[in-house]
């Protein structure tokens, strides 16, 4: 056998054990500002979407501002219910609820504020069969002149936000419920390493983490990524992002390696849908399309 036989033969027995796995692709509702739940269900399931991360976005249930509490008096157990309903007999799977706040304020009264938001909302979600919510730490900028250091790297910060994780924890241990935790380069968890660090300082199975790629490109390779937060991950988002650029944008767009992340994907976080993000009914179906392709060159197959 010559040694270029040999490595077909290797790269033959690769890609059949790759094509035994099966990665779910998902989409987050964030962007679909102009559907109802109704319609939006009925658009994810004629394009074979099994899987959503929920934001009360929609016409029928603008409920969700990024970064800040809102006004859910409107939003009923009984409607709650019913968005959920729609999804699932759509034969679609809600995975998470988004939340988003800021778990970092100076403020100790508006940290207490939103750890009582959230448990709003887990409590609105468990009535839901939704036991995950999604957040970053959120961003904060002091009044005032601006500091040596800057606010998200100060020691004192550190400090406040593993103690307002673990009260989180504490929190969502009582919901039954996990948070799931994006790390973002321009935040406190600004890089893997840091947000395993931090991860394993709060110490709670109710607190881990969500990886969104693109918002780490800046700091770390892809292999970095899924090497320090192998074991922690429960969520992952598929956009994309130009390096050296602040704004995502949708997935294939920008200079994520999609056939790699994938790839990782697969080995290191099994059955973790991979969740469209920064898409709308305009854009979305090339994202979905070009994640699909690359789990396809890949020798993967979605769930």
């Amino acid at each position: 056998m010559t040694r270029r036989s040999a490595m077909g033969l290797l790269a033959a027995a690769s890609a059949s054990a790759q094509g035994a796995k099966t990665v779910p692709v998902g989409v987050a509702t964030t962007d679909f500002r102009d559907q109802t739940n109704v319609s939006l269900a009925a658009e994810l399931k004629s394009q074979r979407i099994r899987h959503i991360q929920l934001f009360f976005t929609q016409k029928d249930s603008n409920y969700w501002k990024y970064g800040l509490r809102s006004d859910l008096s409107g939003l009923s157990v009984a409607r709650a219910k019913e968005i959920a309903a729609t999804y699932r007999e759509a034969g679609i799977t809600i995975d998470a609820l988004g939340v988003y706040l800021t778990l970092v304020h100076a403020d100790a009264t508006e940290r207490k504020a939103n750890l009582e938001y959230f448990d709003k909302v887990m409590k609105l979600g468990a009535e839901m069969g939704i036991r995950a919510f999604l957040s970053e730490m959120g961003h904060y900028t002091p009044s005032g002149p601006a500091e040596r250091v800057s606010y998200d790297w100060q020691d004192d910060v550190w400090k406040m936000a593993v103690a307002t994780g673990k009260d989180l924890a504490r929190v969502a241990e009582a919901n039954g419920a996990r948070v799931l935790l994006e790390p973002i380069y321009r935040s406190v968890l600004a890089s893997a390493k840091r947000t395993r660090v931090y991860l394993e300082e709060v110490g709670s199975m109710h607190v881990r983490a969500q990886l969104d790629p693109a918002n780490l490109l800046e700091v770390n390779d892809l292999e970095e990524m899924f090497g320090q937060l192998k074991g922690w991950i429960e969520g992952m988002h598929a956009k994309d992002r130009k390096l050296h650029v602040t704004q995502g944008v949708a997935a294939g767009a920008g200079d994520l390696d999609y056939g790699k992340f994938v790839r990782l994907a697969a080995g290191h976080a099994p059955g973790v849908p991979l969740t469209v993000e920064y898409a709308g009914m305009s854009t979305y179906r090339a994202a979905v399309e070009r994640v699909r392709a690359a789990l396809r060159e890949a020798g993967l197959k979605e769930a």
